[in-house]
């Protein structure tokens, strides 16, 4: 199947590692000129290091308009006109009981996650739109619409991206330009490893038996019993960047492994 990205331009948050550094690997495989970026210039340095193809490393804080607002100039000077944005970047937040959790928690998980997305669309829509044509694509989760009693915070935001997309959706696909969300479960990515790495010293088990007993008592719905991979979240947000998805708009796509288990 063509995608029809050869030759289109692409920025990508949240890239020096899993889903964000996998979609930046398939977008080059399919010949795309892509930007990522995160936080640390050693880090997305670093991952620019294991990608091959016109690709163009920058630092950028989503927490920080001026931050953003020097990536989409970066973006624009150094491809041109930007044909695609995916916003990936996001942390895990604060954890714990609602009760547990303060208002310094729930601030610094929704300033990075929801609010992080606003500022990176704010930073790029408004060339796609006045262009004609663009593709967007965000970041949710299945916390999204089934949410977890110690991650609130997190679920919460996830939940407003949703919203965003589908409000972004309704006001910006007249000028061409369509905007859709993926919802990841559990995949393996540093985010996820971490976690299984304090779980296991918690419980005193090896990360492998952290995972499996996180299947089974945090996720039991999740069908397939795995972690998903990386490559199967960025394939999708691929396909919604591309040619082939030209009537997606203002949806979510689960890449969840069965894990929501409600229609």
């Amino acid at each position: 199947m063509d995608y029809g990205l050869k030759g289109k331009t692409a920025v990508i948050t949240g890239a020096d590692s899993g889903m964000g550094l996998m979609t930046a690997k398939m977008l080059l495989a399919e010949g795309a000129r892509v930007v990522i970026a995160d936080q640390y210039e050693d880090q997305i340095q670093a991952a620019a290091k294991t990608l091959e193809g016109d690709v163009h490393p920058h630092v950028v804080d989503v927490t920080d308009t001026a931050s953003v607002e020097a990536l989409q100039a970066f973006a624009v000077e150094t491809l041109g006109p930007i044909d695609c944005l995916v916003n990936a970047a996001g942390v895990t937040g604060a954890t714990g009981q609602f009760h547990e959790i303060g208002d310094d928690g729930w601030q610094e998980t929704i300033d990075i996650l929801l609010m992080g997305t606003v500022r990176v669309v704010r930073a790029f829509v408004p060339a796609m739109a006045k262009r004609g044509s663009g593709r967007i694509v965000l970041f949710a989760s299945e916390d999204s619409e089934q949410p977890y009693a110690d991650e609130l915070p997190y679920c919460a935001a996830k939940a407003g991206i949703r919203n965003l997309a589908k409000g972004l959706s309704k006001t910006y696909s007249k000028h061409g330009v369509l905007v859709n969300s993926v919802g990841p479960a559990y995949i393996a990515t540093p985010m996820t490893d971490a976690m299984m790495e304090k779980r296991a010293k918690e419980n005193g088990t090896s990360v492998d038996e952290a995972i499996q007993s996180f299947l089974k008592e945090e996720r039991p719905t999740l069908e397939l019993q795995r972690r998903g991979r990386a490559e199967e979240v960025a394939a999708m947000v691929v396909f919604l960047c591309s040619a082939q998805a030209s009537f997606c708009n203002g949806a979510n796509y689960r890449v969840d492994g069965g894990s929501v288990a409600t229609i």
